[in-house]
């Protein structure tokens, strides 16, 4: 079974990805489920919008999507409620940019949003990468506060930052890596050859549209591995992040359904 832990749809301002064009994709690479957020202005700006559009497309795939929830943090108390209505509306884990968002992880701002999170059951996916407000340190120090709440690292500090993904992962063990972009010559087997870390702390993901996602599925099933280590990071690990029960559809497609969901 195969579940993308990050997608993005709508209109991106470099790539653009609908949910039939995602789904065509998932259909021609053997991925059984994605988890979708929004484009990037609707996680900085319009975040109602997004929501609306991740939560529809979820509902109207027969569960091979499922829905993140964004809010903007500088939003206040309108953001929680933000939350709230996605959530009613289907949505299962949240999505957080501080670059897009504008913030630092370490300031605060996000802590009602995380409380949210967990409070729902929920992991949180934060992206990572080179921006100075989004490094894997930081968001390991974040983590380790709220040891109550799965937290994905998105893309691991791809790419100037992959040097501190292990650091953050041992610092923080409910802190989860990304499988996108990482290859597994070197990053992915330094997660796994690192006593504390395993393939029980990565997740799969080809962060579509802004990769190719052929290379990110073909780079997991080539990674030489145990089977059962491979599964785990191709949806196992996933599947427990939400809670979750595998199914097989009448198509045979493999789906989980989140508690709650």
């Amino acid at each position: 079974m195969i579940i993308d832990a990050h997608c993005r749809i709508g209109d991106g301002r470099e790539v653009s990805l609908t949910p039939a064009g995602l789904l065509a994709t998932m259909d021609a690479l053997g991925i059984d489920q994605a988890l979708v957020a929004p484009s990037e202005r609707c996680i900085a700006y319009d975040n109602r919008e997004g929501n609306s559009a991740t939560t529809a497309a979820a509902a109207a795939s027969g569960g091979r999507l499922l829905a993140y929830a964004v809010a903007n943090p500088w939003r206040g108390p309108a953001a929680l409620d933000e939350l709230d209505r996605a959530r009613d509306a289907g949505a299962v884990a949240l999505a957080v940019d501080s670059v897009l968002q504008g913030f630092d992880l370490l300031d605060g701002l996000l802590d009602p949003l995380l409380d949210f999170a967990a409070d729902s059951g929920w992991f949180a996916y934060v992206r990572t990468g080179t921006p100075a407000n989004a490094l894997p340190l930081p968001l390991a120090s974040l983590a380790r506060r709220r040891p109550e709440l799965p937290v994905l690292m998105g893309k691991s500090g791809a790419t100037d930052f992959w040097i501190d993904a292990i650091p953050a992962l041992l610092y923080a063990p409910n802190l989860y890596g990304d499988t996108s972009y990482a290859p597994w010559d070197t990053v992915l087997s330094g997660f796994l050859a690192e006593p504390g870390i395993g393939a029980e702390r990565l997740v799969f993901s080809t962060d579509s549209p802004y990769t190719v996602p052929l290379a990110e599925v073909d780079r997991i099933r080539d990674w030489p591995v145990d089977p059962e280590q491979k599964s785990a990071v191709f949806g196992g690990n996933l599947a427990r992040l939400l809670n979750s029960t595998p199914t097989v559809t009448d198509q045979g497609i493999h789906q989980v359904t989140p508690q709650g969901g």
